[in-house]
């Protein structure tokens, strides 16, 4: 048998040889990923609110229904 760089890894893998994995090495990236989901769906329960309106809360707030489209119609994404 000839042996590689790849069988060599396979190896050194089963016999337990292999390096430690990093415990918790994901918890800063899931917590961004986590906050950034979070933002995203409050930006768009906002803007359903915000397009519910009638036009006397509208006119409350110093808003058109122009602007209320505009913004509606924005993608979850873009602030």
């Amino acid at each position: 048998m000839k042996t590689t760089l790849t069988s060599k890894c396979s190896l050194a893998g089963a016999a337990g040889t292999a390096a430690p994995r990093r415990v918790g090495a994901a918890g800063p990236i899931a917590m961004l990923l986590l906050d950034l989901l979070s933002t995203w769906l409050q930006r768009a329960r906002e803007r359903r609110a915000l397009h519910a309106l009638d036009e006397g809360m509208l006119k409350d707030i110093g808003l058109t229904r122009a602007d209320i489209e505009f913004e509606a119609h924005k993608p979850f994404w873009r602030d």
